[in-house]
């Protein structure tokens, strides 16, 4: 019986340099992401590794590389394991007992006797016990999924603010051009005494400060590529040469398919991966209570034995359980009761989070719809009146500094109107979020593979 175990300990120590070295070794060429690629998303796999990454192949890429799913994917295994140990049956226990006989006729006047003792559990506490590890396993495979989303949202909100970046960067770098081309037309004519230094001082100014707005923007742009590789699970340098598309963000999807119309705020609120999650938690609260209310009744002890003594074949049968005297496990179940609430409030309050999100979402993005609609009036009127100008400086009605300054003036106005845009896709962002609803890429979201993509075998079903 002591040999009856199979399981063995095999140490598994972990190495931090090692650990390390490949975390920094990881690329978007490994060929075993391609697979994962090939096999998740079929539609787009011409396009890599050799084109641009959009924000599904991103996504794809992040859910293969993403050390917070490794972490989602062990909670997974605990409560996995938490099922065979609720199923599990209690094992006997051997006792033997010794009887001594002081007017025994033979040398050692000792007997023993062994006695097995088997506990019934009653009340059905192992069918509620292991009711209350399938629940828990149903929570862990639904915070799987929700850290799943977590990631993908991760990966679009640092894509987004890299498209940004990039945008804003070459504006700001037409807007330092055509300021560049100001000061020395206004240096020019500061030269021979057509302008004033306050006007050739203040032109300066607005060079400097669109210089620095240039360095601001190009380090922004380097942080939104750590923040793109970090989402993704990769280092920095495994996005250098690789291309990106960002087409998600430059074409998104018509306003019709965005606002949270019923059906979508009802999905969201019935079927978001953390509201199922919180369902399954609750029922485990449920199970749990059934589960102390059986322990108010004792488990019963059946211990047959047997004990030779002199000649005579002994044959025993005892029984035994705990006596309800003192209490009958009230305590437990009060902690269980409370535990029901609790994560019954914990419900409703997500619920009413879920609501709150979608809500000020909704408003955000007609906000911004908006205020998109009026930069774009306004980017209209500056294009007019460059024209205009433009018509006059051919026709010799009107100089190159108040050519440049229209021209300059568009730009400005551009950037504003590039900066309601990206309002707007922030606030779309924000919606798909309290959505949990792909709007930016719609199409089927997968099914995250419980087992580790990065580990298993060829052989290996995936989940």
């Amino acid at each position: 019986m002591l040999l009856a175990g199979c399981a063995s300990y095999q140490a598994r120590p972990l190495s931090p340099a090692t650990q390390a070295a490949a975390l920094d070794q990881r690329t978007l060429d490994a060929p075993r992401l391609r697979h994962f690629l090939a096999a998740s998303v079929p539609a787009t796999t011409a396009a890599h590794p050799t084109g641009a990454w959009d924000l599904t192949a991103l996504t794809f890429a992040a859910l293969y590389y993403q050390p917070d799913l490794d972490l989602a994917r062990a909670k997974l295994a605990t409560a996995r394991a938490g099922i065979t140990t609720a199923k599990q049956r209690p094992n006997p226990t051997l006792d033997f007992s010794l009887n001594y006989d002081a007017s025994s006729p033979i040398a050692v006047p000792f007997t023993v006797g062994p006695v097995v003792n088997f506990i019934i559990e009653t009340f059905g506490k192992r069918g509620y016990r292991t009711a209350q590890a399938q629940h828990a396993l149903a929570a862990a495979r639904w915070d799987l999924a929700t850290t799943g989303w977590q990631v993908r949202s991760h990966v679009r909100t640092a894509l987004l603010d890299l498209w940004a970046a990039r945008q804003r960067l070459q504006l700001a770098c037409r807007r330092l051009t055509l300021q560049q081309q100001l000061v020395s037309l206004i240096d020019k004519r500061l030269a021979v005494g057509e302008a004033s230094s306050l006007d050739s001082t203040r032109e300066h100014i607005n060079r400097a400060q669109l210089d620095l707005a240039v360095q601001d923007l190009e380090r922004a742009m380097g942080e939104a590529r750590v923040q793109l590789a970090t989402a993704i699970g990769v280092p920095v340098q495994a996005l250098d040469g690789v291309s990106l598309s960002f087409q998600a963000f430059e074409q998104p999807p018509s306003s019709a398919q965005t606002p949270a119309s019923g059906a979508l705020r009802e999905r969201a609120l019935t079927q978001r991966t953390d509201v199922q999650a919180s369902l399954a938690d609750y029922e485990a609260s449920q199970s749990a209570l059934q589960l102390q209310i059986a322990h108010q009744y004792p488990n019963l002890t059946l211990g047959p034995g047997y004990n030779y003594d002199l000649g005579d074949n002994r044959y025993l049968l005892g029984f035994g359980g705990e006596l309800p005297i003192f209490n009958q496990n009230q305590g437990p179940i009060a902690d269980a009761v409370a535990r029901r609430a609790q994560a019954a409030a914990t419900f409703e309050a997500l619920q009413a989070r879920i609501i709150g999100a979608i809500d000020q979402g909704t408003v955000a993005y007609r906000g911004t719809m908006q205020s998109l609609a009026h930069a774009d009036a306004l980017l209209a009127d500056a294009r007019r009146r460059r024209q205009q100008i433009e018509s006059a400086f051919q026709a010799g009605q009107a100089d190159r500094p108040t050519l440049v300054t229209a021209e300059l003036e568009l730009a400005s106005i551009e950037a504003s109107r590039f900066d309601a845009l990206v309002a707007q896709r922030q606030a779309l962002a924000a919606l798909e979020d309290a959505l949990q609803q792909p709007l930016f890429d719609p199409g089927l979201w997968p099914k995250i593979p419980e087992q580790n993509p990065r580990t298993i075998t060829d052989t290996e079903p995936s989940s």
